[in-house]
């Protein structure tokens, strides 16, 4: 065993023995003893938190790997002593010279214990210390110090006045902090509270005050001052003790009555449950379920699931999952509404009343609608039927459903299918998944409360299909009335009713419709409205609800009906009248904005005024192309109906071809190669030479290439053009539709109440349409059909005569 070790062990078996090693000389005059004079070489201990002060006995927790040498170098002196020295940074195991404060306290080390690597030291504190030079600048640390005795007092009148402010400072703290008792007993049994010099020390010890301030105290050796600066941070701490006393009340309180409200209410529940006027919640639950079921009329199969899960409930504890499950189960099944029917009100008279209050125009709707209403009143009930409104967005397909629930008195309820790509949300997941719920329709029940409401698909056109399973295909279990009285929810896995249920359905076009669902469904086809309809839209309903929203008074905008025709044809030329209601409130809101900003109502808006309100227009004239190989055509879209000018040049004769620019589909470039064959073997027949063709190229174009276009209508059209091309004439200011065939035979289309009135927005009187038409010509109103010259058709040969001027 080294000598070091023995000495370090030595140390830790001491202990503080004044008695023992006290001398005394021949005569009695005691003597210093060796450990009672400082070494001017010690050992030096940095640590990181808080520096010492003298009159401490303090414990010190370390890491025996770093600082066991520094120990041993202690244990081998003969007066103990150590150099406890703050450092600035936060970890003293890494601290070199440069971070040592000048200003230290010399302790004697009075006890050592090892354990588990880490070392516990208990230090006496007892004087300041400067460092005066290093004597090793690596562990162990040792410096040669300069002790810093107390200075003498002069102003002892003064000191005793801070001293007393102290002492005061610190009675206010001990009932906030009932550690602070413990140290003062402490600091009590070694020195008086007429010491001032150690209650300065004492007092700043027992602050939170940061290690900086702590060792500023340390470095003030003037009495006076050191407890001035002490007495600051003892009313820091004081303040500070006293907000954590008031937060600390505050949260206690809350607490208490937190917990007191809960002993109460356990003591009520059990109290109630004694005298047995309180249930738990288990019989609350099934008491609940059994008032809702007194009021339905279940069927068998549902009486007989209730009945049995009611059952399961009853003994199943209340925290288990299964209990849960049960729970929101028997919640779906007692909310739905079982045998419970609203009262139609069955009256044309009513029913008229609101659909005209709702919607202007649209009379073949309506009458499509109270049709369909009449032969339900005449039935005794409106049910089993599918109506399905199509046309362009923002005709009003939406406010017709709720028109016709609002007709009948029933409950309506509406959701969108567009996008939707999961079965399981239409027939809902079953139970054994976690966070299973039914279907969209059986929501659909439960919020409207009757099992008769009016339920509208939005968007069915728009239906998908994915991995999840077909959407579409699960439609058909709903929506069929020979089928949906047994409608079987995933979720429910009971058969519910709803061939009570008036579905109706919007789209924008059938054609991704699949043809079983469509079959089911009776058509009602919305084509918009024309511009004197439009006009009419935004004076009744339009204009007023937007002034209704700003908050304005109807007498505050005015818009004449010159500047409401100007507002249509330039910003709001499509086939609804959502985009007019959208120019519309942004006039409004700008209108709104001069009248906060001071002007005098009312404001005016004239023709001239739109651009500065609206910007730009948005449709302008379509350009009058003419010339020979132009022709005007009529073609249907999502959006309505549209003109098409068809040109046609050529463009060499080196070679004979034909190309086609525009971005058609498949169906139009077919139309195209038939009209282009048609024309050329019946050339000479029709006026042309037929040697135009034989080594023309050709290029055929459908201005406004970045939209799709597809369809065979425009066959005639584009034979027309073709033939103009090679007779080398103008065509008449003339529209036309049609498909046709080698033979030259023209054959109907679809879309001609919408291709009717986009010639009329174009301006073109006179229409050419196949003969097959002629019907659906005629069901179109009589006010689109005015001052239109139609001239229907059945062979190419009947549109040549007319094609030109004579």
């Amino acid at each position: 065993m080294t000598e070091s070790e023995n000495a370090l062990d030595s140390l830790s078996a001491a202990t503080i023995d004044n008695d023992a090693d006290s001398h005394s000389d021949h005569d009695g005059t005691p003597l210093a003893r060796a450990r009672d004079v400082l070494p001017p070489l010690i050992p030096l201990l940095p640590v990181a938190a808080r520096p010492f002060f003298p009159g401490q006995a303090v414990p010190l927790l370390m890491d025996a790997r770093h600082w066991a040498s520094t120990l041993r170098t202690v244990g081998a002196s003969e007066h103990r002593i150590l150099g406890v020295i703050l450092v600035k940074n936060d970890i003293s195991e890494v601290a070199i010279t440069d971070d040592f404060y000048t200003v230290g306290t010399a302790c004697r080390v009075h006890r050592v214990h090892e354990s588990d690597g880490k070392m516990q030291v208990l230090v006496e504190c007892l004087q300041r210390f400067s460092i005066e030079q290093f004597i090793k600048s690596k562990t162990p640390f040792s410096a040669q110090v300069r002790y810093l005795p107390e200075p003498p007092t002069y102003e002892e009148n003064e000191v005793k006045a801070y001293a007393m402010a102290v002492i005061n400072t610190i009675k206010e703290l001990l009932p906030l902090n009932p550690l602070y008792v413990e140290e003062l007993r402490m600091f009590l049994d070694r020195f008086g509270p007429d010491d001032p010099s150690h209650l300065a020390d004492f007092a700043a010890s027992l602050t939170t005050s940061t290690k900086q301030q702590l060792q500023e105290v340390l470095e003030t050796l003037p009495l006076l001052k050191r407890m001035e600066k002490v007495l600051v941070l003892l009313h820091n701490e004081l303040e500070l003790a006293r907000a954590q006393q008031t937060i600390r009340q505050s949260v206690e309180e809350r607490m208490q009555k937190q917990q007191r409200d809960f002993f109460l209410r356990e003591q009520l529940k059990v109290i109630q449950k004694e005298l047995g006027i309180a249930k738990d919640d288990r019989t609350a639950e099934l008491d609940k379920f059994k008032q809702r079921i007194a009021k339905l009329t279940l069927t068998e199969e549902a009486n007989k699931r209730v009945t049995e899960e009611l059952d399961k409930m009853a003994i199943l504890e209340t925290g288990s999952p299964e209990y849960a499950v049960t729970r929101n189960y028997l919640d779906w099944i007692t909310l739905l509404p079982w045998g419970q029917l609203s009262k139609d009100k069955l009256d044309l008279k009513r029913a008229r009343r609101i659909l005209d209050r709702d919607h202007y125009g649209l009379e073949d709707v309506k009458a499509r609608i109270i049709e369909f209403l009449a032969v339900g009143m005449m039935k005794g009930a409106i049910a089993g039927s599918i109506l399905l409104l199509v046309g362009p967005p923002g005709v009003g397909k939406t406010s017709i459903g709720r028109s016709i629930a609002a007709a009948l008195g029933r409950q309506f309820y509406r959701f969108s299918v567009g996008g939707i790509r999961d079965e399981a949300e239409i027939k809902g997941h079953r139970r054994t998944y976690i966070g299973a719920m039914p279907g969209k329709f059986l929501q659909a029940m439960k919020d409207a409360g009757t099992a008769n409401p009016v339920i509208m698909l939005d968007e069915i056109d728009k239906i998908g299909a994915s991995y999840h399973g077909d959407p579409a295909s699960s439609l058909l279990e709903v929506l069929d009335p020979e089928q949906n009285q047994d409608f079987l929810d995933h979720y429910l896995d009971l058969r519910f009713d709803l061939s009570k249920v008036l579905f109706v359905c919007t789209a924008n076009q059938t054609d991704s419709i699949p043809g079983p669902l469509l079959d089911r469904m009776e058509v009602i086809s919305l084509s918009g409205y024309i511009a004197e309809e439009k006009l009419a839209i935004a004076k009744k309903y339009l204009l007023p609800r937007q002034l209704d929203k700003a908050g304005l008074d109807r007498e505050k905008i005015k818009l004449d009906t010159a500047t409401l025709r100007a507002l249509i044809d330039g910003y709001a030329r499509d086939a609804g009248v959502r985009r007019l209601e959208k120019q519309l409130g942004k006039i409004v809101r700008k209108s709104t904005v001069k009248l906060l900003d001071g002007s005098e109502p009312p404001i005016r808006i004239n023709t001239d005024d739109l651009q500065a309100y609206l910007g730009s227009p948005v449709f302008r004239d379509e350009r009058k192309l003419s010339g020979p190989g132009v022709v005007t055509g009529l073609a249907w879209t999502a959006m309505g109906g549209a003109t098409l000018s068809i040109e046609a040049v050529r463009i060499h004769e080196l070679t004979r071809g034909f190309k086609l620019t525009g971005q058609l589909g498949e169906v139009m470039k077919e139309s195209a190669d038939i009209a282009y064959s048609y024309i050329l073997s019946h050339a000479a027949e029709f006026g042309a030479e037929r040697r135009f063709f034989e080594n023309a190229f050709i290029h055929l174009h459908v201005p406004a290439g970045a939209t799709p276009k597809d369809g065979p209508s425009a066959g005639i059209t584009i034979a027309s053009a073709l033939l103009s091309l090679a007779r080398n004439e103008s065509v008449r200011r003339i529209a036309m539709t049609g498909e046709i065939t080698l033979t030259g035979a023209v054959f109907p289309i679809g879309g001609v109440r919408e291709k009717l009135i986009a010639a009329r927005r174009a301006g073109i009187k006179e229409v050419l349409l196949p003969d097959d038409n002629r019907g659906e010509y005629e069901e179109v109103p009589e006010h689109l059909r005015t001052g239109f010259t139609v001239h229907f058709v059945k062979r190419f040969t009947d549109v040549v005569p007319l094609l030109f001027k004579h």
